[in-house]
């Protein structure tokens, strides 16, 4: 049990440790000298819930040269009609209406992709409608855009509503502390040290026709993670920010929609890889579901140090709610969100290896 202990207080330092290294984005390391200029580009299909939102979002952005690119991609419901009524005539905005989806790409993919050939700017900032950011966005990113760089990126605040959103959502901050070495993430251009979230993706231009764009992962239900690797392959090197006090992201509105968003991304996130899928499962069950099985021995023993697993794993996850600005009470269930997130990679492995695949937004993927 020593071992054991020991064994997760190394976690907790390396937890603690990769989250100081991992900067901020509303702390600028850069003077902006100059404003390039940047295209605003939004992919939506039947978004009419969050139009009103995202829309103020862009129109209350400070930086004087920019265009804003909505993408509607076949929506059924009030989107093209909703995003006409909020624009009202603001020249900034073009919406688009997009082509038909050809075979062996993802919709947004294909989406993101069109978004690129009508973009004028320097700089591509890709947005999903579900954000909504402070009005120095495009200052922030930029101040960290180093000539190096050529893509900037990070994990929002997530504001949350229902219960499986409240347990499994915020183990996306946890999942990239715990797993992903900082240094090589942003000072390497090592290709395997890569994340980015997908709904804030700020690349330059240049790197991002240099790493083929969208068009090179037009199969990917994880594109990403692997243009942030396509950006490396190219030469240059990527950023993750912490931007949890500049970027929201709203992802679900209920509970089947969570698992569904989770399903389609959890296996193929891993490579479709059973070993490391399985090597995951021991590994989240040995040092996070497994300590609250011990309580009880705690309690009956009188010995403490069975106790002192839960606590540790409780330090972990409060450890990364406390830098993303998370509710810290759901640490205390650390061991329900992560047997939620075993559930999941056994649930999305299924869809796979059954050939059953991952359906989103009305649109069924292999």
């Amino acid at each position: 049990m020593t071992l054991f202990v020991s064994v997760q207080l190394i976690l907790l330092l390396w937890i603690i440790i990769n989250g100081l290294l991992l900067p901020r984005l509303d702390r600028p390391v850069l003077t902006i000298e100059e404003t390039p200029a940047v295209s605003v580009l939004i992919p939506m299909r039947n978004e009419a819930r969050n139009i009103a939102g995202c829309i103020a979002s862009c129109k209350a952005l400070t930086y004087p040269n920019v265009e804003c690119i909505i993408l509607d991609d076949h929506s059924t419901d009030r989107t093209n009609e909703l995003l006409v009524e909020t624009i009202d005539g603001d020249q900034r905005f073009t919406v688009i209406n997009g082509a038909d989806l050809p075979d062996g790409w993802v919709g947004k993919v294909h989406a993101c992709k069109q978004l690129s050939e009508h973009a004028k700017g320097e700089f591509f900032l890709f947005l999903d409608a579900d954000v909504r950011f402070t009005p120095d966005l495009i200052e922030q990113a930029l101040s960290h855009m180093k000539k190096t760089a050529g893509l900037i990126s990070g994990f929002p605040h997530y504001p949350l509503k229902g219960t499986l959103a409240h347990f499994i959502v915020p183990l996306q901050h946890m999942i990239i502390f715990m797993h992903l070495p900082m240094p090589f993430a942003n000072w390497t251009k090592w290709p395997a040290a890569s994340a980015s979230h997908g709904a804030f993706m700020m690349f330059r231009a240049e790197a991002y026709r240099a790493a083929g764009g969208h068009e090179a992962v037009k199969n990917s239900l994880v594109e990403d993670v692997h243009l942030t690797r396509n950006i490396k392959k190219a030469g240059w090197y990527t950023r993750l920010t912490n931007p949890t006090k500049t970027v929201d992201c709203y992802m679900y509105d209920n509970d089947r929609d969570v698992w569904n968003g989770f399903s389609k991304n959890s296996f193929p996130g891993i490579g479709r890889r059973m070993t490391l899928g399985a090597a995951l499962v021991i590994f989240y069950f040995l040092f996070f579901v497994f300590p609250l099985l011990l309580l009880p021995v705690s309690l009956v023993s009188g010995q403490m140090i069975y106790a002192a697993p839960f606590v540790l794993s409780v330090l972990m996850k409060f450890s990364v709610d406390l830098v993303t600005g998370q509710k810290k009470w759901l640490a205390l269930f650390t061991p329900v969100s992560f047997a939620l997130l075993i559930a999941l990679l056994f649930y999305s492995a299924y869809l796979d290896r059954s050939k059953r695949g991952f359906s989103w937004k009305g649109r069924s993927y292999q």
